[in-house]
């Protein structure tokens, strides 16, 4: 049990330390251009998904469904709740300096993002026949295939 809250925190604080690579890059590289910020915070967000799409491919792999999506969204919760509420706050801003509608766009993006990412991860897992419940499935149907039929006497 303390092995999977471990991996909780570890993959919110590396979603966390995303973020706050990419708004310290905004912060001293270019400040005042929002045409390079909007592209730092996409890249963000790509990366962000990319991360959970590789884990979901992995741990879709290993774990039932149900294990791995709430750890997954244990820690995008966690992770977004600490972006939205104190990464503005490394770089000297308010989280609600940018008005309600910013705030709220940002809690969307970082959902959408990381809700895409695992997504795509699960899919083609399954889409390979790699995911655990297909793997399950394999080992059944080997299993039921190799057993010889038993004769009933009458």
């Amino acid at each position: 049990m303390d092995k999977r809250w471990r991996d909780i925190g570890v993959l919110a604080g590396a979603l966390f330390a995303v973020n706050v690579v990419a708004r310290l890059v905004n912060h001293f590289g270019f400040d005042g251009d929002d045409a390079a910020a909007d592209r730092v915070s996409l890249g963000m967000f790509g990366v962000i998904g990319l991360i959970l799409a590789v884990l979901a491919f992995v741990w879709g792999r290993r774990r039932p469904l149900g294990d791995w999506a709430a750890d997954i969204g244990g820690a995008v919760v966690v992770a977004m709740l600490l972006t939205v509420l104190v990464g503005p706050l490394l770089v000297g801003d308010s989280p609600f300096a940018g008005g309600a509608g910013t705030f709220f766009a940002q809690i969307w993006f970082y959902l959408g993002a990381t809700l895409v990412g695992s997504l795509i991860g699960y899919l083609v897992a399954t889409a390979l026949g790699l995911d655990h419940r297909s793997q399950s499935l394999k080992r059944f149907a080997e299993l039921k295939t190799t057993k010889p039929r038993r004769v009933v006497r009458r």
